[in-house]
């Protein structure tokens, strides 16, 4: 019977012995299939999540941030030991004792299980992060597998804490914050550093199900759940137990839950500039770097500049639209029973209108609550003061029709507190309705020897439209392009006195007859060339571009930039081929700077997640940058590699005769600052299209107004529309930047001209007829030659007429016909560009 006994236990156990031989050799089987071509844990080693692009202004200060995935990557040492422990108890308590995989906490789920309990997961901090690096988020046995073989690789390759890290930086935590320091930032507004343990736990409660544990719509469910969290830390032995009960007693309070201002508050809301910075650095890098790559930028903008910028925009397009006496509104409304049952606000917060708008005082969202005679009452967003929230019958008088002609209850509008002085200052007055114009426009400058842009406004609110037409619209230039006329033919010999024919023109076409006609329906005969760009003189211009060929004033266009490719069609010489602001301000910068390229830049210097200098705007040396001191009154000094595009006396030439628009041409008084001023208006066919480009000894700075989709505006111009918007700023930038004389390059001298005429006067002469040309040394002007491009001059023409003075007359052409000219230009069907 022993014997029996005994052979049965050898049975048994030798059973038992063969059958774990075969599980171990079925489980090393297993394990060795699935370990074959599994992804190597070296590229854990250097470790490059994908971060937030930062953009800093000139001071440092933030301006904008962009991530696909908002990542702020915190090395282990920097993560302090609470953050740590909150999510070692939520996730993982012996994360310092296994080796990868937790048997234990896989046979605890197991039995729960089988108990009957709630089916939980026994994944280690380690296999989560071999899920989220290496593999898919499947749930399968092979996929298990596969986790337990990374797991167990990694734990002998990294440090715990180094493996603690990268899950801590990469887990998602909901509002799409990914690691826990974007999640700090998001939900509380704190560094890691100034975390309770009350918060440090309900950052830990968030990788179980970021969206079921929203602070605010799942409030009751997170705070359980932050509550079990911080009972498993006293457990665990990471805070004590008066700890313990003074933070579960805490309520969750949060960015969400408006406890804590969101860390976007102290950001500026997003505007043209950054966007732009945006939609070119993603160009340069690629998006997954920009997006990704934890670029840090260094923004050219000046803060204060790009305020004004927008306002002065601003103000030209509100004063435009309010004198169309229209009103439309946002074309939004919200329920009116919101109103009644007091949801009003939440209902207005969701509908997207724009909310960046500062013109004389901040706009605010507002809905239409009661509609009377005498006034309207309005529920206004966030309840400002002062109230009653009323607008008078006064307000609306540039309004045609009543309130109730033209408002509904629920409608959606905008409002400002009028106030007795500017920019919010003095008295409060009263309520006052507003409205986002239909007209749009841009605006920029930029410094004229560095390239850097300091200014963009690409329309009235970048949160109505993200069209940034500062850079974006191609439009047609109009009169602001003449110059590029004006300097290709003084640099093939013309000089500011050189005389062209002021006179009818008719061009065959192919598709009709083109009578290019002057802003004035008149025309002036032999006129110096100076008068030509100063009064805008259409046909001199169409002359100009014929004597010296079309193709050299495209050649020449294209060098500054303007256009890649300008068909040399006489119609463009008056600036009919689209381009965009952007582009016409750069190549003036460069008429400014005395003729050398510059390359425009919204950024001064970008650097990789390292710190490493990956781009720099400005290459110029600097001689002395490196030196410990200079001496008293020197500034270093820097050499200057550009390349030159016009010669230094052509860009002083055409500067000077540029100046002459702002002093007695079709800028005259209307724009006016204390230093050197020279620019150009432009107003193309059927005023679609108004421009002034201008610019000081340091600042260049360009306006455009219009449709977005081409219509005529009207009586708007050049000079009486976009001037006002380039005085407006200009005023405060020379405040700021300075200006002087424009620099007079060496190799010529001054010979006086009378301005009408051509004629050379004496070196005593004076009055407002004299003008002092400045000629190229050993190049003497030369007097009495007539240029007409081969256009003939009708034989009734004066020989030259001082003003703008005289009436339309009958002409004959140089085709022998005698036509009349209309008092309303006909342009026919082909578009003349420019009219001035």
């Amino acid at each position: 019977m022993i014997r029996f006994i005994l052979g049965l236990f050898g049975a048994i156990f030798t059973w038992l012995t063969l059958a774990a031989f075969a599980g171990a050799l079925t489980l090393g089987a297993i394990f060795w299939m699935y370990s074959r071509g599994l992804p190597s844990t070296e590229q854990l080693e250097n470790y490059q999540p994908a971060t937030i692009s930062r953009i800093y202004n000139g001071e440092g200060q933030l301006m904008d941030e962009f991530a696909k995935e908002r990542r702020l990557y915190t090395p282990a040492a920097q993560i302090p030991d609470l953050v740590k422990h909150a999510f070692i108890s939520a996730e993982d308590k012996n994360f310092y004792s296994h080796k990868g995989y937790d048997p234990r906490g896989m046979v605890a789920a197991a039995v729960e299980a089988a108990r009957g309990g709630r089916l939980r997961g026994a994944s280690t901090i380690t296999q989560q992060v071999m899920k989220n690096f290496l593999l898919s988020s499947d749930r399968s046995a092979e996929r298990k597998i596969k986790e337990l073989i990374l797991a167990s690789r990694l734990e002998k390759s990294l440090e715990k804490e180094d493996i603690l890290a990268l899950y801590l930086n990469e887990i998602f935590l909901g509002q799409n914050s990914y690691g826990v320091t974007a999640a700090s930032q998001t939900y509380f507004n704190k560094t890691l550093d100034e975390l309770a343990p009350h918060e440090a736990a309900t950052l830990a409660a968030m990788p179980k199900a970021p969206s079921d544990y929203h602070p605010v719509r799942n409030y009751d469910r997170l705070l359980n759940r932050r509550n079990f969290i911080l009972k498993e830390m006293y457990e665990n032995g990471y805070v004590d137990e008066a700890t313990y009960l003074a933070e579960r007693e805490n309520p969750i309070r949060s960015v969400q839950g408006d406890d804590f201002e969101s860390f976007r508050a102290a950001m500026p809301r997003r505007d043209y500039f950054t966007d732009e910075i945006r939609r070119q650095l993603s160009g340069r890098f690629g998006e997954e770097e920009f997006f990704g790559g934890g670029l840090t930028i260094r923004a050219t903008v000046d803060p204060e500049m790009q305020e004004l910028a927008a306002r002065s925009l601003r103000k030209a397009l509100e004063d435009y639209d309010r004198a169309r006496s229209t009103w439309r509104g946002t074309g939004k409304s919200i329920d009116p029973a919101t109103i009644d049952d007091g949801t009003w606000e939440e209902a207005l917060s969701e509908v997207r209108v724009a909310r960046d708008i500062w013109l004389e005082n901040k706009w605010h969202v507002a809905v239409v609550d009661e509609i009377g005679d005498a006034q309207m009452s309005l529920r206004i967003e966030g309840n400002p003061e002062p109230s009653p929230h009323v607008v008078p019958r006064e307000d609306i008088k540039w309004i045609s029709g009543s309130f109730r002609d033209n408002f509904e209850r629920g409608d959606i509008v905008h409002v400002r507190a009028m106030t007795t002085g500017d920019e919010g200052e003095g008295d409060f007055m009263r309520w006052s309705l507003r409205q986002i114009p239909e007209v749009q426009g841009g605006f920029m400058a930029m410094d004229v020897n560095t390239g850097r842009v300091i200014a963009m406004q690409g329309g009235f609110s970048y949160e109505n439209s993200t069209f940034n037409r500062a850079t974006q619209a191609t439009r047609q230039p109009g009169s602001t392009f003449k110059p590029f006329v004006y300097a290709s033919a003084l640099s093939s010999g013309f000089s500011p006195a050189s005389i062209i024919i002021d006179a009818p023109i008719e061009v065959e076409t192919g598709a009709g007859i083109w009578r290019p006609q002057n802003a004035s329906n008149q025309f002036y005969g032999p006129t110096p060339l100076r008068t030509g760009i100063e009064r805008s003189r259409n046909l001199m211009t169409v002359r100009i571009a014929q004597e010296v060929g079309m193709d050299t004033v495209a050649r020449y266009a294209e060098r500054f930039g303007v256009y890649d490719d300008l068909p040399p069609y006489l119609a463009n010489s008056l600036g009919s081929y689209e381009t965009t602001l952007f582009k016409m301000v750069s190549a003036y910068a460069m008429f400014a700077n005395g003729g050398e390229r510059l390359e425009p830049t919204l950024v001064d210097r970008v650097q990789d997640r390292w710190g490493r200098t990956i781009y720099r705007h400005d290459q110029r040396d600097c001689e002395d940058c490196k030196a410990a001191r200079l001496p008293a009154g020197e500034a270093p000094s820097i050499t200057s590699n550009r390349e030159r595009v016009m010669d230094a006396v052509t860009a002083y030439q055409l500067t000077s005769m540029m100046q002459g628009v702002i002093q007695r041409g079709t800028a005259a008084g209307l724009v006016s600052l204390p230093v050197p001023t020279a620019g150009k208006t432009g107003t193309t066919n059927d005023s679609k299209d108004v421009w002034f480009i201008g610019f000081t000894s340091n600042i260049v700075a360009g306006c455009y107004i219009g449709y977005d989709r081409p219509r005529s505006l009207g009586r708007a111009y050049g000079g009486s529309t976009c001037g006002p918007v380039f005085q407006r700023f200009m005023t405060e930038a020379v405040k700021k930047y300075g200006g002087g004389k424009f620099k007079l390059p060496p190799g010529g001298h001054f010979v006086k001209i009378d301005r009408y005429s051509g004629a050379r006067l004496p070196d005593s002469a004076s009055g407002p007829h004299v003008v002092a040309e400045y000629f190229r040394d050993g190049e003497e002007p030369i007097f009495g030659i007539v240029f007409d491009g081969g256009f003939a001059m009708g034989s009734n023409l004066p020989l030259f007429g001082r003003g703008e003075d005289g009436s339309n007359v009958q002409v004959q052409t140089s085709t022998g016909e005698t036509v009349v000219i209309p008092g309303k230009a006909n342009f026919g069907s082909l578009s003349s560009g420019g009219l001035y």
